[in-house]
């Protein structure tokens, strides 16, 4: 996909418009999904390979409902708890999708769904030498994340909050220190349950968000994306234009000086 503003993700070979990825369960149905999909303005959608329902009678899936001419499938590896499910899942992902797009999903934990560090590790090593681009879903540690940009993934995606919990960022401090030293996008995943929630992870300095719950579970899913829209760009614009310092003590709006007899004369 070609984009001709100047400020686009990129992401291994792939470059997106939009910073705002978005999923497809939890919806009350397949039309709101894609109502939402299109008010969100996102260009990536995530699919969790292992919960589509290949044995429908109709011969359709999941994907089959999705706009591929509007929206760029990421399929991901969400139900695996060892490196070797989820290499099988992504390689399944890639012969049934035509995409060598993953993100990886290695879950260690069934109660928090928090990601096993190590099995995702593993997974991403091997994906990555199997020439697969990966986007790991990982804890907001910032050394986790620096060796899985060492080992070649192409971004990161370190939780906000646990997944479908809508706790927003929790650990703000990790995340700027993921993002602060990565070479590669750091896209926060999990988490985020309403618009400000979004816009204070985007002033971060974030390169994107992931998220499904908060739209799918909002009680009006088409216009909670349209609201997420706008909070992903209002944070991005923010953080490009530097906020002010904050203060202890109050600091005049109204300047002492002239500002018009400060200007030099022509």
């Amino acid at each position: 996909m070609t984009h001709t503003h100047a400020d686009v993700l990129r992401i291994g070979r792939y470059t997106f418009g939009s910073r705002l990825f978005v999923g497809t369960g939890k919806y009350p149905s397949i039309e709101i999904m894609n109502a939402a999909h299109a008010a969100s303005g996102a260009e990536v959608v995530t699919v969790a390979i292992r919960r589509l329902h290949l044995d429908d009678k109709s011969g359709r899936t999941l994907v089959d409902c999705i706009d591929r001419t509007k929206l760029t499938i990421l399929p991901n590896t969400a139900g695996c708890y060892t490196a070797k499910d989820a290499v099988l899942t992504a390689k399944l992902a890639r012969e049934a999708l035509g995409t060598d797009l993953i993100k990886v999903e290695v879950i260690g934990d069934p109660d928090t769904l928090y990601p096993d560090a190590g099995e995702t590790i593993a997974a991403c090593e091997e994906l990555v030498r199997d020439g697969f681009t990966v986007l790991p879903y990982i804890g907001d540690d910032p050394v986790a994340c620096k060796r899985l940009e060492e080992i070649g993934c192409a971004a990161v995606m370190p939780l906000a909050a646990p997944i479908g919990s809508g706790l927003g960022v929790c650990n703000p401090y990790s995340i700027r220190i993921i993002k602060e030293r990565a070479r590669i996008p750091v896209i926060v995943d999990a988490g985020v349950g309403t618009a400000s929630d979004a816009a204070l992870a985007m002033e971060l300095g974030v390169d994107a968000l992931l998220m499904n719950t908060g739209i799918a579970a909002a009680q009006d899913p088409v216009r909670m994306a349209r609201a997420m829209k706008a909070a992903v760009e209002a944070g991005r614009d923010a953080f490009l234009a530097g906020r002010m310092p904050k203060r202890l003590y109050a600091n005049a709006s109204s300047p002492l000086t002239d500002l018009i007899a400060a200007v030099p004369e022509r």
